[in-house]
């Protein structure tokens, strides 16, 4: 087959943190597929034909990039952030086994890119200095009885953790379940930054102590970082940083 898929992280928001590997992908191809607003972000420009679609159609999405390359498109499928996480590389490759056995002569490549949590992490400093585990709080894939034993567990490891998709406008509850958990697991003086929009126009940092942490901290746009016990935070003139040290008692 001439075609190809290329499942592309465009990173956390700034065209300058989009990797050399994923503009060169995007200069070839023939049909950008993805998220409306991913789609977006990618400029226009002529033999470029978009397939933007709705966020609740993964699947489908995978299909029909698969469907493209079969036919000799070269396709890159969008994803914010890494595809590989949370994201759409697992999406297409669970099209791929079910799908017909023709595509699996597909040239498929997976472009990295930087995921919201290491974009986040770095601004505020180094959080994810130690051990840690990113979780996705949204309940439309996963039960949320899964995700209170993650968070669980997770706290009571003493994890840093990383949290994707805190608070939708559809399941406000989650979130305020969330840290309801881990004040009961972590007590109240664990820090936890809030990390909104990390790169863009709108970014917003914020780092707080659990007791003082409230649900309306987050939206969609933020990812949220909760420190392990270990987690310190130097006070200086101008942003304080935050930052795991690398050893463990």
């Amino acid at each position: 087959m001439s075609g190809w898929v290329a499942v592309a992280g465009l990173g956390p928001g700034a065209d300058a943190l989009v990797t050399p590997e994923v503009t060169e992908a995007l200069g070839q191809a023939t049909d950008l597929v993805g998220y409306i607003p991913y789609v977006a972000r990618v400029p226009d420009r002529d033999g470029l034909t978009r397939h933007a679609s709705d966020n609740r159609v993964e699947l489908e999405r995978a299909a029909h990039a698969l469907e493209l390359a079969a036919a000799g498109k070269r396709v890159v499928v969008a994803s914010s952030g890494d595809p590989g996480v949370f994201a759409m590389a697992s999406a297409l490759f669970e099209a791929l086994e079910a799908g017909p056995q023709a595509w699996r002569c597909i040239d498929i490549r997976v472009l990295p890119g930087i995921t919201a949590m290491l974009a986040a992490a770095a601004r505020a400093g180094a959080p994810l200095g130690h051990d840690f585990c990113a979780i996705n709080l949204s309940d439309n894939l996963k039960p949320w009885a899964m995700i209170e034993r993650r968070l669980r567990l997770a706290a009571q490891a003493d994890f840093a953790m990383a949290f994707y998709n805190p608070r939708s406008r559809a399941r406000p509850e989650g979130f305020a379940r969330t840290l309801d958990i881990l004040r009961q697991e972590c007590g109240p003086d664990r820090l936890i930054l809030f990390a909104r929009a990390v790169s863009t126009d709108d970014e917003e940092l914020r780092v707080v102590r659990l007791e003082d942490a409230a649900p309306d901290m987050a939206d969609m746009r933020t990812m949220v970082i909760v420190g392990s016990s270990r987690t310190r935070l130097i006070e200086r003139s101008g942003s304080p940083i935050l930052y795991t040290p690398r050893w463990a008692a």
